[in-house]
């Protein structure tokens, strides 16, 4: 453990709905699971933005000193359409369309994932299982809930009895909402009328012959419910009780609600101490949806290749724009708040760059650098309070500028505060990297608005042909030029 590892933190938690003094069960270890994601098509940025926060925290709690065993799972298999209990199997969806096996769909999605992740300088967790790896584990789980009266089977599939559950628990512990609120899919779908009541769930699921992924079990052969999954894995690698288990909003309910209910009922007690979601990201102030078109993929952002953006831009800055909200607040992402962020992370990079060469002296009387310090600690300290620490890397920044241009000073002491204080936070907490460390690209960059000022001028001087020229032989090696209101910007492939 590091000197910082008495560092009071508090924790909003979705189960109480206030902030707690964060205890873990195991002095110093903290045990924390994150559910990830279905990998039956690349990885949308809503999930790139939740799966940051995490990796946030993670590194936080490991700056601190703390032995965390993070576990994040990746579904591949079991999650139906619409979050449903019927329906087809996301990933079995995308095989029969593509006409692949399921086990394809599953590699393609999961190497573009943790490519993702890489880009954008995830840590990776310590642990990342997959539910077709834990199929044992889940039906020995239904056993229990069957053997305890909590599940019942018919027609080779079981299904958690919620009504019953809830005489002795409370079923919406999490979400708030009443048991008579809570009647999810009650369309005339098949296998329906299976189910005791509308609002119970699946634990395993019959496959019908169409079905491509199966498994036998002592119900016959099938597949696992959704929610199950992640309580078999939880479980197994933590503990029937653990510190954290974080998500994205949207899982509150009913993945999270359905979770708590199978652990509760199986070993009468709540399986987590602090539940944490993240919330949402939307684009151009509009929910991001596929199906209305209002959607960006990771990608893009980096390559500049698509309407929403005029230009790709570095995975830090995109890291950064992140950084500036809360986790728990709803984010929006544009254009304008990426070229925003851009600046802001320029700044930062150039201060971080100053400070090897900024002169040392005397101690300033003006900026107190371990008041400053703490107040980092602070920030993180609260809830994980991200945009507030970025305001204390800014209010150093200042102060390191004052110094570059003679209007302040520093001493040797804090000078060392100050240096590491800064990498710790910048690098290590938040996850950016330097900007050098693309100089092909900054290099790429300038070698092209060379070429764009010299386009400019050709069109004031009404030289189309030459104009022309620039933009069509850019073009040819794959550079694209885009013409805005804010000038032009490129992309390349």
């Amino acid at each position: 453990m590091t000197q910082f590892s008495n560092q009071d933190i508090s924790i909003y938690n979705s189960l109480s709905g206030k902030k707690e003094p964060f205890k873990p069960i195991v002095e110093g270890a903290i045990g924390m699971y994150v559910c990830g994601p279905t990998v039956y098509s690349n990885v949308h940025l809503g999930n790139v933005r939740t799966f940051m926060s995490f990796d946030m925290i993670f590194r936080y709690f490991k700056h601190l000193g703390y032995k965390v065993r993070y576990v994040r799972n990746i579904t591949d298999a079991g999650h139906l359409e619409n979050d449903a209990d019927e329906g087809e199997d996301r990933i079995a969806k995308k095989a029969r369309i593509e006409q692949l096996e399921p086990m394809e769909v599953v590699q393609m999605y999961t190497v573009d994932f943790h490519n993702i992740l890489n880009t954008f300088n995830f840590l990776p967790p310590s642990i990342e299982p997959t539910a077709t790896g834990h199929i044992i584990e889940q039906i020995e789980h239904i056993k229990q809930l069957i053997e305890k009266g909590f599940a019942y089977e018919v027609n080779g599939s079981v299904y958690f009895d919620v009504l019953e559950y809830n005489t002795t628990h409370d079923y919406g512990v999490l979400s708030g909402r009443n048991i008579e609120d809570l009647v999810h899919n009650t369309r005339a779908l098949d296998g329906q009328s299976d189910k005791k009541n509308p609002q119970d769930f699946a634990l395993w699921k019959k496959a019908e012959p169409q079905h491509i992924m199966r498994w036998p079990s002592p119900w016959g052969v099938g597949f696992p419910g959704w929610h199950l999954e992640c309580t078999a894995m939880s479980t197994k690698y933590l503990g029937e009780k653990f510190d954290i288990h974080g998500g994205g909003m949207d899982l509150k309910f009913p993945h999270h609600e359905c979770e708590i209910a199978q652990a509760k009922a199986c070993h009468n007690h709540n399986p987590v101490n602090y539940w944490m979601h993240a919330n949402m990201l939307t684009l151009n102030g509009q929910k991001m949806a596929k199906s209305t078109g209002n959607n960006i993929l990771p990608a893009e952002i980096l390559s500049g290749k698509t309407d929403k953006l005029s230009k790709g831009f570095l995975p830090s800055v995109v890291r950064f724009f992140m950084m500036q909200a809360h986790y728990r607040s709803v984010l929006d992402f544009s254009n304008e708040a990426l070229l925003a962020s851009e600046k802001g992370y320029k700044k930062l990079m150039d201060a971080v760059k100053t400070l090897q060469s900024i002169n040392i002296t005397k101690p300033s009387n003006e900026f107190d650098v371990s008041s400053w310090k703490q107040r980092c600690y602070d920030a993180m300290n609260d809830d994980f309070n991200t945009p507030i620490l970025v305001a204390e890397l800014f209010s150093a920044v200042k102060y390191i500028n004052q110094i570059k241009d003679g209007k302040n000073s520093i001493d040797k002491a804090n000078f060392d505060i100050l240096e590491r204080t800064m990498d710790d936070f910048i690098f290590d907490v938040l996850g950016l990297k330097a900007a050098t460390d693309s100089p092909s690209s900054d290099k790429l960059s300038d070698a092209v608005q060379i070429l764009i000022n010299l386009r400019n001028e050709a069109r004031a001087q009404k030289n189309f042909t030459l104009s022309d020229q620039i933009r069509n032989e850019l073009l040819a090696v794959g550079i694209q030029l885009k013409d805005g209101k804010e000038g032009t910007s490129f992309s390349t492939d």
